[in-house]
């Protein structure tokens, strides 16, 4: 095995790793909190989306001109 393999391997996260991240978000923020956090998250991701669409779309514009 190589270095860049091994490291790899280390820089993966399992299920434990994302239980324990779970429960610290819980702690954090409590499960009422939780459902507005991913709320603004969806909304985020989805503007985001919609720029990048729109720039891609500019994009493609300008390049037929």
């Amino acid at each position: 095995m190589t270095i860049a393999t091994i490291n790899t391997m280390q820089a993966v996260i399992g299920w434990p790793q994302m239980v324990l991240i779970a429960v610290v978000v819980l702690l954090l923020f409590g499960g009422k909190k939780i459902p507005e956090l991913m709320k603004g998250l969806g909304k985020g991701m989805k503007e985001f989306k919609n720029a990048t669409k729109a720039e891609e779309e500019e994009d493609l514009d300008k390049l037929e001109k």
